[in-house]
């Protein structure tokens, strides 16, 4: 294939081989493309015809090129990321790639947690982390993308920070970026069929541009890959368990020292010093939990991970990494995060602390964090 094919739409080079990278093109379309001389991208394509913009994703060095043009632009930064998933999707040096530009932080899949947890705790727990990461956001925006909640009120705040400036979405893959980005375009338009293909030229990079009544645009960015979190390790089929689609329903533990359970095949959660008490799993529902004796944790693992503990299943088992153990002493009331899969909330203090081992797979992030609930 000619390597200087390029979409007309956005300008990323025409490849066939992967459905997620810039410029993918099936290979009918591209035959179909040079005959009639529009050769777009799927990406665009779908735009064009469906009025309908879906994640891609950019090398690294891609993605910081776009970021430092965002840092030499006047812009609203808009910063995506997944409330159910926060570590997994903060960007790391965004602050420092902004460059004084302001920040407006939108917490996207909020229908994920319990109902009975307030907006505004939510909120301030966000900007917490956000200070954390050196960010300093104007505002916190609650949104579910999926369920259409609260967009209007994002609109609104866009409105009111961005003063006339052009406004950049960015966010890691993953965290519903595109579908909040939609939701967004049919608010205004008030029907998706409005949207006509002139309203949408591309650039360079797949950054595309989506106007603004004042002259200035809108732009979306393609998203960055986080590479420890868990989704980039299971199979398409196994996806469903590390990204919910419906309220986490709370699993809580009674557990004695030296008991485990094990996250499907995905994790592990050991405690192994403290007094008894509960830990509550904040995970996808239909993730199947299984309580064990820490003592034959490992060889219990070894003979049922694929079949009673699963996913992964027993075809993608040959290319899931092995579990890492990463040890915590904990004194106060913590989540034990792990990456794009959840956390498990423990209730300890300075006077009854609790040593745990909590197990993934290598590459996958585990932390610590202030409870969220």
């Amino acid at each position: 294939m000619n390597e200087t094919l390029s979409c007309i739409g956005c300008g990323a080079p025409i490849q066939t081989e992967d459905s997620k990278a810039l410029g993918y093109t099936p290979k009918a379309a591209l035959e179909k493309g040079l005959e009639t001389g529009q050769l777009y991208c799927q990406r665009c394509f779908r735009l064009r015809h469906y009025n309908d913009i879906t994640d891609v994703q950019m090398s690294d060095d891609d993605f910081l090129k776009l970021l430092h043009e965002v840092g030499d632009s006047n812009a609203l930064v808009v910063n995506v990321i997944d409330i159910f998933d926060v570590n997994g999707s903060l960007i790391p040096g965004l602050a420092r790639f902004v460059s004084g530009n302001d920040i407006l932080l939108v917490g996207n899949k909020k229908d994920i947690l319990p109902k009975s947890v307030k907006d505004s705790k939510i909120k301030n727990w966000l900007l917490e982390r956000a200070h954390e990461e050196g960010l300093r956001p104007l505002d916190v925006v609650l949104t579910s993308a999926q369920n259409h909640q609260a967009i209007k009120d994002l609109i609104a705040t866009i409105e009111r920070l961005r003063k006339g400036r052009d406004v950049y979405i960015v966010g890691v893959t993953n965290v519903g970026k595109s579908t909040l980005i939609n939701a967004i375009i049919r608010e205004i338009t008030g029907d998706k069929d409005t949207i006509t293909t002139s309203r949408f030229p591309g650039t360079t990079l797949d950054k595309i541009e989506i106007p603004l009544d004042d002259g200035s645009f809108l732009f979306d960015t393609p998203g960055i890959i986080h590479r420890h979190q868990m989704a980039h390790y299971l199979s398409a089929k196994d996806l469903k368990y590390v990204s919910p689609k419906k309220e986490i329903k709370p699993k809580t533990y009674q557990l004695n020292p030296e008991q485990t359970l094990f996250l499907g095949g995905l994790a592990r959660f050991d405690f192994v010093e403290g007094q008894k008490q509960g830990f509550t799993v904040y995970m996808d529902n239909n993730l199947n939990i299984h309580r064990t004796k820490l003592a034959g944790a490992d060889a219990f693992y070894d003979k049922h991970v694929g079949q009673l503990l699963q996913p992964p299943s027993a075809k993608t088992l040959e290319n899931f990494p092995e579990l890492v153990r990463h040890e915590f002493t904990i004194k106060d009331k913590m989540d034990v995060v792990y990456s794009g899969l959840g956390w498990v909330r423990v209730n300890a203090s300075q006077d009854k602390p609790v040593v745990l081992a909590a197990w993934a797979p290598k590459g996958v992030a585990v932390v610590l964090r202030k409870a969220i609930i």
